[in-house]
């Protein structure tokens, strides 16, 4: 039997330890319940979404699944196991409830009644599922996994079983955290026949080397279904071996079930085509894209396609804003999206019966991130369900109308948990650049801040280069948690990050040691002023490009900072050049490799490594083995430096984590370090 809840209260919260404390300690992270993916029924009356708890002795994370009323009552578990349910999908006519979870292997397809019984495993399909999709007809599922296309030289590996060595003719020989192996991500397509997988799969790109999803981060989101199942549209870039590393050009495929024919309908679009969607009358697909090749950060663009003439609209030409994960409304004239705006993340609309210069406009408010977003239909009526968090608070799940922008919020998942800590002001200031432009500035407060007392304090240094700081809520840069150890936090907006504009974000490529590091600096200055900032214990760190602004700063600072910590961060911009995979980041960045002539100044006039002559100041360096993105060999060089320039300094490393530190117990260690090198020189 199903245990019932009449609201998100203390029966299930008690599951997490509620023990009153003051302030936040790293365990505490991953005390907390942490919500995802909500998703309506069709018929509008109810809502499916995850909750993921961790337990930090085991040292791993167990998503389970949970339905609720549209208006947050009525809560519901649905599958609890101590296997992790993801992918969860309302089937086309809301009887069933697929899902995808491993059972001592690969994960495979389940089902289950919207009341929780009849559980039913689905699929046995060979080397699992990684993501799946109903066809709206119900009468197929469409879903993606690994399948190896390329096997060793039988000859060059006869009679030597046992050999480890791999053999590469072309880059990308490996990327983010795995080395290839001959696999790629592909497309399947099964009959399905309510709760019945009949013949085989296919493979709609049999023999292809290439991903679709893109890897190393792409999902289920990147491949969606016409309304009448006869089409799927998958994002893939046709490209292999070097040419795969050294551009940023994927397109929007679109499959025929009938013919077997694949069209490529973006053909022409030279940067990303990702994420694409068709609008519920079957007439138009929409789709985010990128304008320039080798160019990761460039402007996302909302396109909409005419299906029927060709047609292309750049919806927000003339609008100065990213966008990401697109919804279409019911009756296909409008579609919602997330907009990256002043340091927070919002939901925006797009008309398409509006003019040009009205088209667009705002549909949330306020200092929030919006995190997932989805269509909920009641009758007449669209409203959105989405997700939304704060540096004080994970995600939960909120309602909202878009005609009247009334919204409603549904969970309280983890208010009873919350309630034993104090939260920390959180203030937006407006910090002044040495250009005279404007610097949006997030500063984190302690808990029972006392503006008579002076603050150890902490610049964070964004990472990306061009990653929006908001008001995101983390398990590892989590700034409630750095605050409630006593530090004032200063989180700074710096030239090179979206949300202010394309001119501002642009800035930064080719001038990574140049205005991006005089904000750095200029907000540093500012903050020092404060009466409240102890301005002789002052802090920087960062990650990624964060790391390499942490570097940059230790031979640059004159004295302004007492510690530094960098986590894998980029120390050499040569070596850097030639050890990462994606080497269209780089290319474009630095303005060409360091062979070319003329050598770009980057690399002589920005590289952190060439003013290691100035250190001085301790320094922790903390970085990963699985790290492709930026290297390991970073870290090394820049730890090494620091010894041989007998400054104080220690090296965390990580063996099993990539670019992140994803692993609990890891990172409760990687705060305790975090926390013990600053404590050291700033307390």
């Amino acid at each position: 039997m199903k245990i019932k809840y009449t609201a998100l209260s203390a029966a299930f919260l008690l599951a997490i330890s509620t023990q009153a404390q003051n302030r936040f300690q790293p365990e505490d992270i991953w005390k907390l319940s942490y919500v995802s993916e909500p998703q309506a029924s069709p018929d509008g009356k109810n809502i499916l979404f995850g909750i993921k708890t961790t337990k930090l002795d085991e040292n791993k994370g167990n998503n389970d699944l949970f339905i609720m009323k549209p208006d947050g009552r009525g809560l519901i578990s649905l599958v609890e196991s101590p296997q992790s349910e993801f992918n969860a999908r309302w089937r086309p006519d809301g009887k069933k409830i697929g899902f995808l979870r491993s059972e001592g292997g690969a994960p495979q397809l389940f089902e289950v009644n919207p009341d929780g019984s009849e559980l039913e495993k689905v699929s046995s399909e060979a080397g699992g599922i990684e993501g799946f999709e109903y066809a709206p007809d119900g009468k197929h599922i469409l879903f993606h996994r690994q399948v190896t296309v390329q096997k060793p030289d039988a000859v060059l590996y006869k009679d030597l079983p046992k050999a480890s060595g791999k053999i590469y003719d072309g880059l990308l020989y490996r990327h983010w955290t795995e080395w290839a192996d001959g696999s790629f991500n592909h497309v399947f397509i099964q009959n399905y026949n309510d709760g019945e997988l009949e013949g085989n799969s296919i493979d709609i790109m049999a023999g292809e080397t290439f991903d679709a999803p893109l890897k190393p981060m792409g999902g289920i989101e990147q491949i969606s279904w016409s309304p009448d199942g006869k089409t799927l549209a998958y994002t893939c870039k046709k490209k292999f071996g070097t040419a795969d590393a050294t551009s940023t050009n994927s397109d929007i495929y679109l499959y025929n079930l009938e013919t077997k024919n694949t069209q490529n309908i973006s053909e022409g679009l030279m940067g990303y085509d990702t994420e694409p969607r068709f609008s519920p009358d079957g007439k138009k697909i929409a789709w985010q894209s990128m304008e320039r090749d080798g160019y990761e950060a460039d402007k996302n663009r909302l396109m909409v396609r005419d299906i029927a003439s060709g047609k292309l609209t750049d919806a927000t030409k003339d609008f100065d804003i990213t966008i990401e994960s697109l919804v279409w409304s019911s009756d296909s004239r409008a579609i919602y999206f997330q907009v990256q705006t002043q340091g927070t993340i919002q939901i925006y609309e797009w008309d398409s019966e509006e003019l040009p210069a009205k088209a667009i406009s705002p549909i949330t408010k306020g200092e929030s991130n919006i995190t997932s977003l989805a269509l909920l239909k009641a009758g007449k009526m669209d409203n959105l369900i989405f997700t939304r968090q704060s540096i004080n608070a994970p995600n939960e799940i909120w309602s909202i109308d878009p005609i009247t922008q009334k919204e409603n919020r549904l969970t309280g998942i983890n208010d009873e948990f919350l309630k034993g800590f104090k939260t920390c002001k959180i203030e937006k200031k407006m910090m002044l650049a040495d250009d005279g432009k404007s610097i949006l500035t997030w500063v984190v407060y302690p808990p029972d801040f006392n503006p008579s007392i002076k603050y150890p304090t902490i610049l964070f240094c964004q990472g990306g280069p061009q990653s929006m700081v908001s008001q995101s809520f983390s398990t590892r840069w989590n700034f409630q948690l750095m605050a409630s150890q006593g530090y004032i936090m200063v989180l700074p907006n710096r030239r090179g990050l979206p949300g202010f504009g394309k001119e501002w974000n642009e800035q930064i490529s080719g001038d990574w040691g140049g205005q991006a590091m005089r904000d750095l600096i200029s907000v540093s200055d500012q903050i020092a002023k404060e009466p409240y900032v102890d301005k002789d214990k002052m802090g920087a760190v960062g990650a990624s490009f964060g790391g390499y602004s942490v570097y940059w700063l230790a031979g640059n600072h004159q004295k302004r900072f007492k510690a530094f910590i960098a986590h894998c961060g980029v120390f050499n911009l040569e070596s850097m050049f030639g050890a990462t995979e994606e080497t269209w980041f780089s290319n474009w960045d630095m303005k060409g490799p360091y062979w070319q002539e003329p050598k770009p100044v980057s690399y002589t006039k920005f590289s952190p490594h060439n003013f290691v002559k100035n250190w001085d100041t301790p320094m922790l360096v903390i970085h990963n083995d699985k790290d492709f993105r930026v290297p390991l060999t970073e870290g090394l060089q820049a730890f090494t430096a620091a010894q041989l320039k007998n400054v104080p300094s220690r090296f965390l490393y990580f063996p099993d984590e990539g670019h992140w530190v994803l692993r609990p117990q890891n990172s409760v260690l990687w705060n305790r370090v975090f926390f013990d090198w600053l404590g050291r020189y700033l307390k």
